[in-house]
C-alpha cells in the first residue's frame, strides 16, 4: 500500500508555504540575512519543535519566519516545497501564504507575493507541477488589518485564486471578517476558512463559515461530525473539508482516522493534506501512509480521499476531469502490493 500511495497522482489543498520552511534552508537564509537563530544546528531546531496545541505551535511557526526577508528568500522557500511535492507525485497544489506575518516585520507585500509567484511559474515550466495561491488573513489580527492587506493584493489579483483565514481561533470568530470576505468574493476570489479541531464554539464557527460567510471550502472542520444538521448543510453545498491528519495528532493525539472514515460514510468530501509539513515532519505522502496504517483504509478509500482533493479544488471543471481521469487510470492499472 505504501508504494501505491507514493506513486499515486495527488493534489494538496491545505499547505502553508511558511510551514514548509525546512531547518537547512532556514539556517542558510539566516546566515545570508544575518538573522540570529536560537538553535545552533538544524537538528537542534527540530528538537525544539515542542508543541501541544495551536498557540504553542504558532509561537514557533511565527518565530521561524524571521529569516524570510528578500524576494529570493520567498522564491527559494516556494521552489523547495514545489520540488519536494513533485517528487511525491503531487501534480497540483493550492498554497496558503500569510502576508501579515511578513509586513508586520517590515517586509513589503509585493516582495512576498512576487517571490512566491515567480517560483510557481518556474516550477510549472521546469518540473510540471501546477499551483495556485491563497492569501490567508491572520484571525488574531484586526479586521481592519485584513482589509488593508486585501487592498494591497488588488494589483496582484491575477496571482491569486482565493482568500483564507488562519491563526489563533480563540475569540476570533469567522464573522469578525465578514466584510473582508464579502469584498474578496466581489473581486471574484474563492473563499475558505480554518475551523481548527476542538476549538471553543467550533460548531457555531462552522455554521458561520457555511451560512454567513458562504465559503467554498472549509479547512480542518473535523468537528462538523458533532452536528448532523451541519453535515447535511455541507453535503448540500458540496463543500470540501481539508483534513490534516499528522497536524491533528498534536491536538487530539490521533490522526483522526475514525473521523475520516465516518466522513466518507456520511458522504462528506474530506481530503488529506500536510498543513505545515516541515514543523510536523510529514509531507503529504507521510500523512497518507500514517493514516492508512492507523485506520487500515482500503485502496478505494484512499483513492476517494485523493479524488476529493481534485473535486474540491478551485481548478476549472475541465482540468479537474483531466486530473481525475489520470487518477482513475492509475488506480485501475496499479495493484496494491
Amino acid at each position: 500500500m505504501k508504494e501505491f500511495i507514493e506513486k499515486m497522482p495527488k493534489a494538496e489543498l491545505h499547505v502553508h508555504i511558511e510551514g514548509t520552511l525546512e531547518p537547512e534552508l532556514s539556517f542558510a537564509l539566516a546566515q545570508k540575512n544575518k538573522v540570529a537563530l536560537k538553535a545552533k544546528s538544524p537538528e537542534e531546531m527540530i528538537n525544539a519543535y515542542d508543541f501541544y496545541d495551536l498557540p504553542s505551535f504558532l509561537d514557533i511557526y511565527y518565530a521561524g519566519m524571521s529569516v524570510l526577508i528578500e524576494e529570493d528568500d520567498f522564491y527559494q522557500l516556494t521552489m523547495a516545497y514545489l520540488k519536494r511535492a513533485a517528487a511525491q507525485n503531487i501534480v497540483y497544489v493550492e498554497l496558503f501564504f500569510d502576508p501579515q506575518a511578513h509586513t508586520i516585520r517590515g517586509v513589503h507585500f509585493d516582495t512576498v507575493i512576487s517571490g512566491i509567484h515567480a517560483a510557481q511559474k518556474d516550477a510549472h515550466s521546469e518540473i510540471g507541477i501546477e499551483s495556485q495561491l491563497i492569501l490567508c488573513f491572520l484571525r488574531d489580527m484586526s479586521a481592519e488589518s485584513a482589509m488593508e492587506h486585501l487592498n494591497m493584493a488588488e494589483p496582484h489579483l491575477d496571482k491569486l485564486i482565493g482568500v483564507g483565514l488562519d491563526s489563533d481561533e480563540k475569540n476570533n470568530p469567522p464573522l469578525k471578517f465578514a466584510e473582508v470576505f464579502s469584498k474578496a468574493r466581489m473581486w471574484g476570489l474563492k473563499l475558505t476558512m480554518h475551523c481548527d479541531v476542538n476549538q471553543n464554539n467550533t460548531l457555531e464557527h462552522i455554521r458561520q463559515v457555511i451560512e454567513d460567510i458562504k465559503v467554498d471550502r472549509i479547512d480542518h472542520g473535523v468537528n462538523i461530525l458533532e452536528s448532523d444538521a451541519l453535515c447535511e448543510l455541507a453535503k448540500s453545498k458540496g463543500l470540501g473539508l481539508t483534513v490534516c491528519p499528522v497536524s491533528n495528532k498534536f491536538v487530539v493525539q490521533s490522526l483522526t482516522s475514525k473521523e475520516l472514515k465516518k466522513m466518507l460514510q456520511q458522504g462528506l468530501l474530506p481530503s488529506i493534506n500536510s498543513d505545515d509539513p516541515s514543523y510536523f515532519r510529514a509531507y503529504l505522502n507521510e500523512n497518507l501512509i500514517a493514516l492508512q496504517e492507523e485506520g487500515q483504509f482500503s485502496k478505494e478509500d484512499l483513492v476517494t480521499l485523493v479524488a476529493n482533493s481534485f473535486k474540491t479544488s478551485w481548478l476549472s471543471e475541465s482540468r479537474k476531469l483531466e486530473y481525475l481521469d489520470t487518477l482513475t487510470r492509475y488506480s485501475e492499472t496499479v495493484a496494491v502490493a
